[in-house]
């Protein structure tokens, strides 16, 4: 089934312990091989996460009790692509290779799982709407919160 497949992003939402890290390891490769298009294709590749992943969620959820269930790791992809985004323009603006800005990755890694699991603020609030729009948004805003993380950081960085 396509959606068990986008839904647990191949499979990764079901290794254990912590299957949400587990996913955002997994979505790392995946935002690599599609930074390789630019950081246009990248950002509009990270938009289109959003829908398919309330696709996914929705039919994996259908009849299911919890609105939420662990191996449903596609919000995690989402939410560190949406970290990644300042890398992969950083990295076209400067002419290099987007493995070139590792700090980065690694900034935006930590950064979102620090706000995924916290779920501080507007994080917490998308988390309480227990329901599919709510599994996706509360891992966007935890990772336009890492984004922008990412970015003072790398301001920081070059100064």
């Amino acid at each position: 089934m396509i959606a068990r497949l986008v839904g647990t992003v191949f499979g990764a939402g079901y290794l254990r312990p912590g299957p949400g890290t587990w996913g955002t390891l997994a979505a790392l490769p995946l935002a690599w091989i599609f930074m390789q298009g630019g950081a246009l294709f990248f950002t509009v590749a990270t938009a289109f996460v959003l829908p398919l992943g309330v696709w996914a969620t929705r039919k994996m959820t259908d009849g299911h009790p919890e609105h939420d269930p662990s191996e449903i790791v596609i919000d995690e992809l989402l939410g560190l692509w949406i970290a990644l985004i300042p890398i992969a323009w950083g990295a076209q603006n400067a002419g290099v290779a987007v493995e070139r800005l590792w700090p980065g990755w690694l900034a935006a890694f930590v950064l979102f799982r620090l706000f995924d699991i916290w779920k501080v603020g507007p994080v917490g609030w998308a988390d309480r709407r227990n329901d599919v729009w709510g599994v996706m948004l509360d891992d966007a805003i935890a990772g336009v919160m890492a984004a922008v993380g990412v970015m003072i950081l790398a301001a920081l960085a070059h100064l």
